[in-house]
Parts: structure tokens; C-alpha cells; sequence
């Protein structure tokens, strides 16, 4: 998925393209002691060391080594002609900075798609026992778009025999062609058990494509999804499909799988969202009789995010790019633009009584080393906390279930309030008057998403980090992700219930969160 504006001359490409410029693991001009210190710069989460980024592209985990490829323009802070950015991490916690992957060439930007590890040597560019790591991406012919022509979108793919540290480009790029589609992108591809081939899922403009290749060269069109369910206010795009066993059951009956499909514009918040389908997939077809769209998260900003292949524990791995493409390209930022979301585990549960998709953060720190503040409960009247590390920390609380309201507030009066609304099953998010709010008039929309009370008690995780705040309710069924830009870092925080009633916490948390780059 991309975005275009202003693209840049022929020169210019032509400039960018020849002098393939590397990406450092840290920059000549950031030192020691500015490393990582910019205003509103995410302290444990992902984001790139300078210049754009967007979504996320190739999550593949090979020899103990998880690898996040992303849409990185390296010459500014707005979308340009795109590149593959690459980092690494072995405990998903912890990111090293690799030289760029993949370039622009003769047929275009290299936009979104996915990597696997080609263990059976099906293409031949590797061995069985050193396979090629393999990327399959879009290319965006900018002069074609230019032109007027809707063709200028194709899959092309590249390979690595070091473990993603260099890539060779297919000589016979691209491998599909565009049969007229003008948004025709982001290849998700996976090894079929069903099939024992490669799957490829592809957007087609308003709908799913699913081809299959037995060597990721040759490929053929299976079948299509969507015409004519789910969201359609806006582009097609980033999709991904895997199984899930419902409630954690082994059983093959219980077993279903989720398409992930995002969208731009027509999420339920305004901008950019993602998806979600329940459904049977044959190896080939995939159907669902949903009749509803869901969405993976409930805030504006988690857009473009899909799984990793081949985790060590077969978990299902998802990172979302941290942002929205109603004004991405406008936030606050100078050095670099944008963050990836935490990384989440995804689950299928049932939640009043229906399947639904479940998201729970990864650990971020160690429970055993981490400075946890706790407070005496249960709290019966409004709780209100100083502390310096709110705006970069775990906050978490069990409650009854009833109304509550959380203000973050600084010493610039401004403030993020985060509500849930028992009576009205609901959650809002005001972010008015958090700080920086008038680079463009949508990020002051409230953002409200549904939410399901248990009876009893109910749970509450939120993680604050310099721009972000990141909400899970009853152990991910609820999801909020959302990005703030205030003057000075929130350090005060009060917790109530509507029309001052008795506050009944029956814990109370909030864990520091260490930086992960310095």
C-alpha cells in the first residue's frame, strides 16, 4: 500500500536509483546523546532511524532472527520513490538498523509485499541446505501512472542467500503482469499445506485475488473475494489469510480462517483501517458468510499490518504501520515520520457468543527486573497520579466494569481522555486538546469503537510511549491505537467514573518502560 504525492522528477529518480545509498545502523549526525531523542520519538517502539516510512513489508523469521522490512524513503519525511528499509531482532523487543534491501529500478518503486524462506529450493536460487530468502513485492512504473494507463502496477521478486544482508533482483521481473487493474498490489504469499505450493493473495482494486505457483515464478489465478462483502469505502489493500483454532481448541473443526483486508479511506474512525474476515479457505477458495465488516483495531491509527511467516512457535505474529493516511504525512515530527505498532499476538475467540479476532501485546519488559508502581485498592473515589514516567510506561488495572475515564494531563494543561462507557458499550478516545492538533483538522475527531463488559471483573492495558497510546480491554477483545503529539510528556493521570460515582479498582499498575535505543 502507498500513497502518492509529489512525485519527484526523472532526474531525481534516476539520481536516487544510481547512487544506491545504504542505510547506516546510526547515523553520522545523531550522537550518542541525541540518538533517539527527538521530540515525540517512540522510546520501544519501531521506528525507522531518519527520514519516511510506512507500511510493513516481508515479517519472515529465519535462524532465530525475526526480520521487518518496511516502505522507507530515504531522502525525506514525506512519501517519495520507494524502498524496502530492513531491520532485525531476535526477541521482538530490541531492533538493529540493516542496510536497505531492496531500490527502485527500471520498472518502478518497490511498494508493499511479503517474504518467505524457500526451504524446498522450489525456485533454484538457493539450496536445501542454504534456501533463498525470497521477497515479493509490487512494482509502481511511475511514468506509466503519469501516463494515464492503468498497467503500471506489477509483482516482481528478489532473493537473498546471506539472510536478507544483500538481494539479487529476478532477471525476469516482473513475474505478473497487470491485466488492466489500476490498483493491483501488496502480494501476501505463504507455502500451502493444503495445495503443498505457494499461495499468493493480491488486491485487485475493490476485491481479493488468490494465485498459486508451484516455484514463486510461475503463477496462476485461482480464484477472487469480496465483490461484494465488506467494507468498500476506499482501496483494497495489504491482505493476509491464515487458520486460527477458535478458543485455543486443537479440534480441525474448530479451526477457521481470517483474511485480513485494509482499506483507504472508509475505516469506521475516518482514513485509513483494517478488516477482518472469519471463513474456510479449500487450499484454493476463500468464503465467508460474514455480512458485517470487523476491524482488527478500533483506533485511527493501525493501518497496513499482517503476520509473519514461518514463527518458531507457529504463533500468529502481526505488526501494524502506527498511523493514518489522513494526515501521515503532516504529523510534528523533523528527523524521521512514523512508528510500527507493538507487536500482538492474534487469536480467535468467542465474545458474546460470536468468533472474533483477539489482539495481545508482546512483553515489553521483564516482569522480574521492571520497577512496577502499585497502589492500595480498591480505590473508591477518584484516583490521581504524578509521575514522571506515565507518558513512557505499562498502565494496567482491573475494574468492575462500570464507567470510567482516564485523563492524561501536563503542566501545559493539555490532555488525552480515554472513556468507557458501560451503558452505551463504548469506547472514545478525545484527543482535542492533547497538544499539537492542528496540522490537519480529522486528527481532532473523537474516536469511538464498541466494547463488550464482562460481568465482573475487567482488565485494562495500556501502553503510553512518547506519541502513542495503545489500549487493550479484556486481554485484547477491545483494541485502541492512537498517536498524540503534546508540547511536554504527559505526567499526571486521574482515573473516575462519570458524574463522580464511587471508583471500585480492584488493582492498580504502572510499569517505566525502558528505552530500547540507548
Amino acid at each position: 500500500m502507498n500513497f502518492l504525492l509529489r512525485p519527484p522528477s526523472l532526474f531525481v529518480f534516476l539520481l536516487i536509483v544510481l547512487s544506491a545509498c545504504k542505510n547506516t545502523p546510526k547515523p553520522d549526525s545523531m550522537t550518542e546523546t541525541t540518538y533517539y531523542t527527538e521530540a515525540h520519538r517512540p522510546q520501544y517502539h519501531f521506528s525507522p532511524p531518519t527520514h519516511w516510512m510506512n507500511d510493513p513489508n516481508g515479517l519472515v523469521y529465519h535462524k532465530g532472527v525475526y526480520h521487518l522490512f518496511y516502505q522507507y524513503y530515504p531522502e525525506d519525511i514525506v512519501w517519495g520513490p520507494m524502498h524496502w528499509g530492513h531491520a532485525t531482532s531476535t526477541d521482538m523487543k530490541h531492533w538493529e538498523h540493516k542496510p536497505i534491501a531492496l531500490f527502485p529500478d527500471e520498472n518502478g518503486y518497490i511498494f508493499s509485499g511479503s517474504a518467505v524462506v524457500d526451504h524446498q529450493n522450489t525456485t533454484g536460487f538457493g539450496t536445501e541446505e542454504n534456501p533463498a530468502m525470497v521477497a515479493i513485492f509490487t512494482y509502481h512504473l511511475m511514468e506509466g501512472e503519469k501516463a494515464g494507463r492503468t498497467d503500471y502496477q506489477t509483482q516482481g521478486i528478489a532473493y537473498s542467500l546471506d539472510h536478507g544482508d544483500s538481494w539479487t533482483v529476478y532477471e525476469g521481473n516482473p513475474v505478473i503482469g497487470n491485466p488492466g487493474i489500476k490498483d493491483f498490489r501488496d502480494p501476501k504469499v505463504f507455502w500451502n499445506e493444503q495445495t503443498q505450493a505457494w499461495t499468493m493473495l493480491l488486491v485487485a482494486g475493490d476485491h481479493l485475488q488468490i494465485w498459486g505457483s508451484n516455484n514463486l515464478i510461475d503463477w496462476e489465478q485461482q480464484s477472487e473475494f469480496g465483490k461484494n462483502q465488506g467494507a468498500h469505502g476506499g482501496v483494497w489493500e495489504c491482505p493476509d489469510l491464515f487458520p486460527l483454532s477458535l478458543d485455543g481448541a486443537g479440534a480441525a473443526d474448530a479451526q477457521k480462517w481470517v483474511l485480513l483486508i485494509s482499506i483507504n479511506p472508509g475505516a469506521p474512525n475516518g482514513g485509513s483501517g483494517t478488516q477482518y474476515f472469519i471463513g474456510d479457505f479449500d487450499g484454493k477458495t476463500f468464503t465467508s458468510d460474514q455480512t458485517e465488516p470487523l476491524w482488527i483495531d478500533g483506533g485511527t491509527d493501525n493501518y497496513a499490518g499482517v503476520t509473519y511467516n514461518d514463527t518458531p512457535d507457529g504463533s500468529r505474529l502481526f505488526i501494524g504501520w502506527m498511523s493514518n493516511w489522513n494526515y501521515a504525512q503532516l504529523t510534528p515530527t523533523q528527523a524521521w515520520r512514523s512508528a510500527m505498532t507493538l507487536p500482538r499476538t492474534l487469536h480467535l475467540e468467542t465474545v458474546a457468543a460470536s468468533p472474533r479476532l483477539v489482539s495481545k501485546p508482546l512483553p515489553i519488559h521483564n516482569p522480574a527486573s521492571a520497577s512496577t508502581s502499585t497502589y492500595e485498592v480498591p480505590v473508591e473515589d477518584i484516583l490521581s497520579i504524578s509521575n514522571k514516567d506515565i507518558n513512557q510506561s505499562q498502565i494496567r488495572f482491573d475494574w468492575d466494569g462500570a464507567s470510567v475515564n482516564l485523563d492524561f494531563t501536563n503542566e501545559e494543561g493539555q490532555v488525552l481522555s480515554l472513556s468507557l462507557d458501560k451503558e452505551e458499550q463504548t469506547i472514545s478516545l478525545d484527543r482535542s486538546q492533547s497538544g499539537y492538533v492542528g496540522f490537519e483538522e480529522r486528527f481532532k475527531n473523537d474516536q469511538q469503537m464498541s466494547w463488550t463488559p464482562l460481568e465482573g471483573k475487567n482488565e485494562l492495558n495500556i501502553y503510553m510511549d512518547a506519541s502513542s497510546i495503545e489500549v487493550f480491554v479484556n486481554g485484547g477483545q477491545s483494541v485502541l491505537t492512537a498517536q498524540f503529539f503534546p508540547l511536554k510528556p504527559y505526567e499526571n493521570l486521574t482515573i473516575s467514573q462519570p458524574g463522580n460515582s464511587p471508583l471500585k479498582l480492584n488493582s492498580f499498575e504502572m510499569t517505566p518502560i525502558p528505552s530500547i535505543w540507548r
